[in-house]
């Protein structure tokens, strides 16, 4: 099996969030899937099959569990495509329904890609904050009193945890296997500490992601679907706003920063979102 390995969210080799891309995998099982993602150890491969609804189907993979969707994936797997077999992916099909996506080429030669999500859902934490801080390795005191901690989802479940200061990211330890004990109303999600002050000036978010225990990862170096979330917490609780484009860094703490652009709107009484990202061909592996 040949694995192409892209990085996400990023221009540069071994910055941002690495993927593994398997192409024409209608033949596995999805026992050999999960078997090859735990092998590959990236926090998601993607493997990608035919579909009658949409131009690919994908399907997400952590070490440990499949994920109904994957943000930087997604966008890995769409550039990988173009590159490797000049497709152009406008519709994807995932366990989370269909996706639309977008490739732009710029003038200065730069190539985004973009990917619609679910309309964005939230839920308010009512379990303990300071276990949940604990589980993180900060204090009650780290966290952000005046904003709320809320569960949210574009498709995928993560808390969002409002931090004080951006000095205390670097302090976090999290026991990721202490996570289903606080999180009592969603015992899977993952969780995703955020605040506004920011290393990169062009950014207005900054956020780690620690992975779900169940997932067979510790931390997801820049996360697409939770960066989406962020954004429509923003214009939610942070700022009343009908749309908003928001720039969200991530990574920084553990030597794989990149960036994630979100456009969030408010229509129908929906909080539609867009994430969009670069990303960069790594290499390959074989099994």
């Amino acid at each position: 099996m040949k694995i192409y390995k892209y990085e996400a969210f990023t221009d540069k080799a071994g910055m941002g969030n690495p993927a593994g891309v398997v192409f024409e995998c209608d033949d596995l099982t999805e026992d050999e899937m999960q078997k090859a993602a735990g092998k590959i150890g990236f926090n998601e491969t993607v493997f990608l099959l035919a579909s009658k609804e949409a131009d690919i189907k994908m399907r997400y993979f952590t070490p440990g569990h499949e994920m109904n969707l994957c943000g930087h994936a997604t966008i890995a797997g769409v550039k990988a495509l173009f590159e490797k077999e000049n497709k152009k992916i406008k519709t994807v099909e995932t366990l989370s329904g269909i996706i639309d996506v977008n490739m732009e080429v710029q003038n200065t030669g730069k190539t985004f890609i973009s990917m619609k999500q679910l309309p964005a859902q939230f839920e308010e934490f009512k379990g303990d904050k300071a276990k949940l801080a604990e589980a993180i390795g900060i204090t009650e005191k780290d966290i952000d009193d005046d904003l709320p901690i809320m569960y949210g989802s574009t498709g995928i479940w993560t808390l969002l945890i409002p931090i004080k200061k951006l000095d205390i990211f670097s302090k976090m330890k999290p026991e990721n296997k202490r996570f289903p004990e606080v999180l009592t109303q969603k015992p899977r999600a993952s969780v995703h500490p955020f605040c506004l002050e920011t290393y990169d000036k062009d950014a207005d978010m900054h956020g780690r992601h620690f992975s779900s225990p169940f997932s067979g990862t510790v931390e997801d170096p820049v996360t697409g679907t939770a960066s989406g979330v962020m954004g429509a917490y923003y214009i939610s609780f942070i700022k009343s706003l009908d749309e908003k484009n928001i720039a969200v860094e991530q990574g920084q703490e553990i030597g794989k920063s990149g960036m994630i652009y979100v456009k969030v709107k408010k229509e129908y009484g929906n909080l539609n979102v867009e994430i969009k990202g670069e990303a960069v061909y790594a290499g390959e592996i074989f099994l």
